[in-house]
Protein backbone atom coordinates (compact mmCIF):
# COMPACT_ATOMS: atom_id res chain seq x y z
CA UNK A 1 0.00 0.00 0.00
CA UNK A 2 1.11 3.51 -1.10
CA UNK A 3 1.65 6.40 1.12
CA UNK A 4 -1.51 8.05 -0.75
CA UNK A 5 -3.41 4.71 -0.05
CA UNK A 6 -2.64 4.55 3.62
CA UNK A 7 -3.53 8.41 3.96
CA UNK A 8 -7.12 6.94 2.34
CA UNK A 9 -7.64 4.12 4.98
CA UNK A 10 -6.45 6.23 7.50
CA UNK A 11 -9.26 9.12 7.02
CA UNK A 12 -11.90 6.21 6.27
CA UNK A 13 -10.72 5.17 9.89
CA UNK A 14 -11.32 8.55 11.44
CA UNK A 15 -14.09 9.31 9.90
CA UNK A 16 -16.06 6.42 11.08
CA UNK A 17 -14.81 6.54 14.46
CA UNK A 18 -16.48 8.61 17.27
CA UNK A 19 -13.65 7.33 20.04
CA UNK A 20 -10.13 8.02 19.31
CA UNK A 21 -7.37 8.13 21.43
CA UNK A 22 -4.31 10.01 20.37
CA UNK A 23 -0.87 9.17 22.60
CA UNK A 24 1.58 12.29 21.26
CA UNK A 25 5.37 12.40 22.53
CA UNK A 26 8.42 14.27 22.04
CA UNK A 27 8.05 14.17 18.03
CA UNK A 28 4.73 16.00 18.10
CA UNK A 29 6.34 19.15 19.68
CA UNK A 30 9.82 18.84 17.49
CA UNK A 31 7.02 20.17 14.86
CA UNK A 32 7.00 23.33 16.97
CA UNK A 33 11.11 24.00 17.51
CA UNK A 34 11.32 21.73 20.70
CA UNK A 35 14.09 19.27 20.51
CA UNK A 36 13.46 15.97 21.59
CA UNK A 37 14.75 14.65 24.83
CA UNK A 38 18.26 13.67 24.24
CA UNK A 39 18.74 16.97 22.33
CA UNK A 40 17.37 19.17 24.52
CA UNK A 41 19.14 22.64 23.33
CA UNK A 42 22.25 20.09 22.53
CA UNK A 43 22.69 20.76 26.48
CA UNK A 44 22.92 16.96 27.44
CA UNK A 45 23.42 15.05 24.44
CA UNK A 46 25.87 11.61 25.86
CA UNK A 47 27.56 14.19 28.27
CA UNK A 48 27.28 15.01 32.01
CA UNK A 49 25.88 18.40 33.55
CA UNK A 50 28.34 21.00 34.95
CA UNK A 51 27.66 19.35 38.50
CA UNK A 52 29.41 15.97 36.87
CA UNK A 53 25.67 14.50 37.23
CA UNK A 54 24.05 12.53 34.43
CA UNK A 55 20.76 14.76 33.43
CA UNK A 56 18.31 11.46 34.79
CA UNK A 57 20.36 12.32 38.15
CA UNK A 58 20.15 16.09 37.99
CA UNK A 59 16.32 15.74 37.59
CA UNK A 60 15.47 12.99 39.71
CA UNK A 61 12.80 13.57 42.30
CA UNK A 62 15.25 12.62 44.92
CA UNK A 63 17.46 15.82 43.71
CA UNK A 64 14.61 17.96 44.21
CA UNK A 65 13.84 17.25 47.51
CA UNK A 66 17.67 17.15 48.49
CA UNK A 67 19.30 19.81 46.38
CA UNK A 68 16.19 21.56 44.12
CA UNK A 69 18.47 24.27 43.66
CA UNK A 70 20.74 21.49 41.28
CA UNK A 71 17.06 20.32 39.74
CA UNK A 72 16.09 23.56 39.22
CA UNK A 73 18.78 24.88 37.09
CA UNK A 74 18.67 22.23 34.93
CA UNK A 75 14.82 22.54 34.68
CA UNK A 76 15.13 26.41 33.98
CA UNK A 77 17.77 25.58 31.76
CA UNK A 78 15.45 23.47 29.59
CA UNK A 79 12.55 25.68 30.29
CA UNK A 80 14.40 28.91 28.30
CA UNK A 81 15.57 26.14 25.94
CA UNK A 82 12.28 25.82 24.75
CA UNK A 83 10.07 28.74 25.74
CA UNK A 84 7.90 30.65 22.72
CA UNK A 85 6.71 27.80 20.97
CA UNK A 86 3.54 27.77 19.65
CA UNK A 87 1.10 24.66 18.47
CA UNK A 88 1.69 23.67 15.64
CA UNK A 89 -0.53 22.10 12.73
CA UNK A 90 -0.84 18.20 14.26
CA UNK A 91 -1.72 19.32 17.25
CA UNK A 92 -4.08 22.19 16.17
CA UNK A 93 -5.88 19.56 13.78
CA UNK A 94 -6.25 17.17 17.14
CA UNK A 95 -7.78 20.00 18.74
CA UNK A 96 -10.07 20.32 15.95
CA UNK A 97 -11.13 16.54 15.87
CA UNK A 98 -11.93 16.97 19.92
CA UNK A 99 -14.56 20.20 18.55
CA UNK A 100 -16.12 17.69 15.98
CA UNK A 101 -16.91 14.30 17.87
CA UNK A 102 -17.48 13.99 21.99
CA UNK A 103 -14.93 11.16 22.16
CA UNK A 104 -11.39 12.35 21.03
CA UNK A 105 -8.73 12.19 23.62
CA UNK A 106 -4.98 12.57 24.00
CA UNK A 107 -2.37 10.74 26.01
CA UNK A 108 0.36 12.84 26.14
CA UNK A 109 4.11 12.51 27.54
CA UNK A 110 4.94 16.40 27.12
CA UNK A 111 4.96 18.76 29.49
CA UNK A 112 5.13 21.56 27.28
CA UNK A 113 1.73 22.31 27.78
CA UNK A 114 0.84 22.57 24.10
CA UNK A 115 -2.35 20.80 23.20
CA UNK A 116 -3.86 22.40 26.09
CA UNK A 117 -2.67 25.67 23.97
CA UNK A 118 -3.99 24.34 21.05
CA UNK A 119 -7.48 23.74 22.58
CA UNK A 120 -7.74 20.06 23.71
CA UNK A 121 -9.16 19.95 26.85
CA UNK A 122 -9.58 15.99 26.99
CA UNK A 123 -5.87 15.79 28.33
CA UNK A 124 -4.18 13.20 29.82
CA UNK A 125 -1.52 14.85 30.86
CA UNK A 126 0.65 11.65 32.51
CA UNK A 127 3.81 13.35 32.64
CA UNK A 128 2.57 16.64 34.00
CA UNK A 129 3.07 20.50 33.00
CA UNK A 130 5.75 22.74 33.14
CA UNK A 131 2.92 25.38 33.13
CA UNK A 132 1.89 24.43 36.97
CA UNK A 133 3.92 25.15 40.17
CA UNK A 134 2.99 23.09 43.42
CA UNK A 135 4.32 23.34 46.56
CA UNK A 136 6.39 20.20 47.78
CA UNK A 137 5.25 21.32 51.73
CA UNK A 138 1.77 22.45 51.23
CA UNK A 139 -1.38 22.44 48.90
CA UNK A 140 -0.58 25.80 47.27
CA UNK A 141 -0.27 25.85 43.49
CA UNK A 142 -0.31 28.37 40.73
CA UNK A 143 0.28 28.23 36.91
CA UNK A 144 2.57 30.41 35.47
CA UNK A 145 3.17 31.17 31.50
CA UNK A 146 7.14 30.31 31.96
CA UNK A 147 10.21 30.50 34.62
CA UNK A 148 11.16 33.93 33.23
CA UNK A 149 11.51 35.91 36.40
CA UNK A 150 11.53 33.27 39.16
CA UNK A 151 13.66 33.37 41.97
CA UNK A 152 15.28 30.09 41.95
CA UNK A 153 14.54 27.64 43.36
CA UNK A 154 11.07 29.75 43.99
CA UNK A 155 9.80 29.70 47.43
CA UNK A 156 6.11 29.26 48.52
CA UNK A 157 4.33 32.44 49.04
CA UNK A 158 1.63 30.15 51.97
CA UNK A 159 4.34 28.47 53.59
CA UNK A 160 7.89 29.19 52.34
CA UNK A 161 8.35 25.65 50.99
CA UNK A 162 10.17 25.02 47.76
CA UNK A 163 8.03 25.64 44.75
CA UNK A 164 7.99 22.57 41.63
CA UNK A 165 7.09 22.16 38.29
CA UNK A 166 4.00 19.73 38.78
CA UNK A 167 5.78 16.81 36.28
CA UNK A 168 6.98 13.47 37.06
CA UNK A 169 11.03 13.72 37.49
CA UNK A 170 12.98 11.06 37.23
CA UNK A 171 12.42 7.79 40.12
CA UNK A 172 8.93 9.18 40.77
CA UNK A 173 5.61 7.56 39.96
CA UNK A 174 2.94 8.30 37.52
CA UNK A 175 -0.03 10.39 38.94
CA UNK A 176 -2.63 8.57 40.07
CA UNK A 177 -5.39 10.93 38.68
CA UNK A 178 -4.31 11.05 35.00
CA UNK A 179 -3.54 7.03 35.31
CA UNK A 180 -7.34 6.58 36.90
CA UNK A 181 -8.03 8.78 33.63
CA UNK A 182 -6.75 6.82 31.27
CA UNK A 183 -7.80 3.20 32.32
CA UNK A 184 -11.19 4.80 32.37
CA UNK A 185 -10.84 5.74 28.82
CA UNK A 186 -9.93 2.70 28.10
CA UNK A 187 -12.51 1.09 29.86
CA UNK A 188 -15.47 2.96 27.51
CA UNK A 189 -14.05 1.70 24.77
CA UNK A 190 -12.11 3.31 21.55
CA UNK A 191 -12.77 2.96 17.79
CA UNK A 192 -9.09 4.07 16.75
CA UNK A 193 -5.85 4.36 18.19
CA UNK A 194 -2.87 7.03 17.04
CA UNK A 195 0.48 6.73 18.44
CA UNK A 196 2.41 10.18 17.13
CA UNK A 197 5.81 11.15 17.86
CA UNK A 198 6.91 8.64 20.11
CA UNK A 199 9.27 5.30 20.56
CA UNK A 200 6.70 3.87 22.80
CA UNK A 201 9.26 2.65 25.32
CA UNK A 202 7.34 2.68 28.15
CA UNK A 203 4.72 0.11 28.75
CA UNK A 204 2.45 3.11 29.57
CA UNK A 205 2.59 4.55 26.34
CA UNK A 206 2.78 0.99 24.47
CA UNK A 207 0.05 -0.47 26.66
CA UNK A 208 -2.96 1.13 24.47
CA UNK A 209 -1.52 0.10 21.58
CA UNK A 210 -0.97 -3.49 22.32
CA UNK A 211 -4.84 -3.65 23.89
CA UNK A 212 -6.08 -2.51 21.02
CA UNK A 213 -4.18 -4.76 18.94
CA UNK A 214 -5.26 -7.61 21.06
CA UNK A 215 -9.08 -6.33 20.86
CA UNK A 216 -8.87 -5.68 16.78
CA UNK A 217 -9.18 -1.96 17.58
CA UNK A 218 -7.27 -0.38 14.43
CA UNK A 219 -4.14 1.65 15.00
CA UNK A 220 -1.95 4.18 13.28
CA UNK A 221 1.70 5.02 13.75
CA UNK A 222 2.58 8.54 12.61
CA UNK A 223 6.55 8.21 12.94
CA UNK A 224 9.38 8.67 10.54
CA UNK A 225 11.78 5.84 12.44
CA UNK A 226 10.63 2.48 14.02
CA UNK A 227 9.28 2.17 17.56
CA UNK A 228 8.13 -0.37 20.10
CA UNK A 229 4.68 -0.65 18.44
CA UNK A 230 5.62 -0.25 14.60
CA UNK A 231 5.03 -3.99 14.33
CA UNK A 232 1.42 -3.75 16.14
CA UNK A 233 -0.05 -1.26 14.24
CA UNK A 234 -2.68 -1.99 11.48
CA UNK A 235 -1.92 1.75 9.56
CA UNK A 236 1.99 3.11 9.61
CA UNK A 237 2.50 6.80 8.54
CA UNK A 238 6.41 7.21 8.17
CA UNK A 239 6.01 11.17 8.27
CA UNK A 240 6.45 13.82 11.02
CA UNK A 241 3.20 14.44 12.57
CA UNK A 242 2.50 18.59 10.54
CA UNK A 243 3.31 16.56 7.64
CA UNK A 244 0.90 13.90 7.96
CA UNK A 245 -2.34 15.31 9.95
CA UNK A 246 -2.61 17.64 7.26
CA UNK A 247 -2.87 15.50 4.98
CA UNK A 248 -5.37 13.07 6.64
CA UNK A 249 -7.45 16.20 7.40
CA UNK A 250 -8.35 17.42 4.00
CA UNK A 251 -9.39 13.76 3.57
CA UNK A 252 -11.53 14.59 5.89
CA UNK A 253 -12.35 17.57 4.51
CA UNK A 254 -12.15 17.87 1.46
CA UNK A 255 -13.76 21.09 0.78
CA UNK A 256 -11.68 22.83 2.81
CA UNK A 257 -8.65 21.94 0.97
CA UNK A 258 -10.60 22.64 -2.42
CA UNK A 259 -11.18 26.52 -0.66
Amino acid sequence: MNDSQTYDSVAHLVRDAQRILFITGAGISADSGLPTYRGIGGLYHERLTEHGLTIEDALSGRMMETHPEVAWKYLAEIEANCRGAEPNIAHRLIAALERERAGVWVLTQNVDGLHRAAGSTRLIEIHGTVHRLRCTECSHARNVPDFSGLRLPPACPVCGGVLRPDVVLFGEMLPERELARLEAVLLEGVDLVFSIGTTSAFPYIAGPVWWAQQMGIPTVEINPGDTEVSRLVTHRLRHRAAEAMPEIWKRLHPEAAEG
